[in-house]
């Protein structure tokens, strides 16, 4: 069996080298016999394909394409298009993985396809770190359990299952959505998930610090405007819980922001103090109680 990773990526050349290094870095054995990996250069202003095309020695299976700025969606369907083989993976660039991730992928879906059809995918564990040298050390975590049915930060799927469902929605221009909206496509036609544990990423992010808190907040706003476009395609209960549309979920953060009082401002000073201690992650994850208010703000605006 051989397969096809599919990457886009846009201005993280630091980590990209260390995610095709460790792709680079893959066992094969009977039912893997070979592999390519698609970069989809996303319009980078950074080099990465300059740094790609200057090591193309050291990365004999990497394949690159290059597109205008146009978002991870365009950059999937591309390295789909243009993949060779029968099964692809979608990982992130920010993704480092051990050197059995293929294999384990593979087997999962084969051992499924012997007794079923194709109608299935396998979804790997992700462990996100902040360690930037050794990523591969970071335990896993609670906060790592994710309840996605489709994210395309670390599955692998038939090409002729996905190609006959269609490829990413590029209505989704901005953050966010894209690859859940595949999802419900995928599950409407009755498509299994099939967990595969040994697979596992560890997604590395930069340790939280309050420069990031501007940017992250015009994330949120931008995830509540394509939660609406992925809402008008799937107008069912099932996506409006995903979305948080619902009165419930406007209750729930109003609760635990008090109203109003806990806000992004208010609690500035005690982030950076969090930051100055190191506490990089507590402080991230108090963030995210007003980045949630935020977001759900904008969506009943918007909506």
């Amino acid at each position: 069996m051989n397969v096809s990773i599919v990457i886009p990526t846009y201005n993280r050349k630091p980590i990209l080298k260390k995610c095709l290094f460790a792709l680079e870095n893959q066992k094969l054995n009977r039912n893997l016999s070979k592999y390519e990996i698609i970069v989809v250069d996303d319009g980078s202003t950074d080099g990465t394909s300059s740094w790609i095309n200057n090591n193309k020695a050291n990365l004999p299976h990497v394949v690159l394409y290059q597109q205008d700025h146009g978002g991870p969606a365009l950059g999937r369907n591309l390295g789909v298009i243009k993949s060779k083989y029968e099964i692809i993976i979608f990982i992130d660039s920010d993704l480092i993985v051990l050197d059995n991730f293929v294999i384990c992928h593979v087997e999962k879906l084969l051992a499924f396809w012997k007794k079923n059809d194709k109608k299935c995918f396998t979804y790997g564990s992700v462990v996100n770190t902040s360690n930037f040298q050794n990523p591969q050390n970071e335990k896993h975590k609670i906060i790592d359990s994710s309840f996605a049915y489709f994210a395309t930060g670390n599955v692998a799927i038939s090409k002729e299952l996905i190609l006959s469902v269609g490829l990413f929605d590029t209505s989704f221009s901005l953050y966010g959505w894209e690859d859940l909206e595949l999802g419900e496509r995928l599950k409407k036609i009755g498509t299994k998930l099939i967990k595969c544990p040994d697979a596992v990423g560890f997604h590395w992010h930069p340790p939280f610090s309050c420069e990031q808190i501007e940017g992250l907040i015009a994330q949120e706003k931008e995830r509540a405007k394509m939660a609406l476009v992925f809402f008008k395609k799937h107008p069912n209960l099932r996506v409006r819980f995903m979305i948080q549309l619902t009165p419930l979920h406007n209750l729930l953060w109003q609760i635990l922001c008090l109203g109003g009082l806990i806000s992004v401002d208010r609690i500035l000073p005690l982030l950076r103090f969090l930051e100055n201690k190191k506490r990089n992650r507590l402080a991230l994850e108090i963030l995210r109680i007003p980045l949630n208010m935020i977001y759900t703000k904008q969506l009943t605006k918007s909506s």
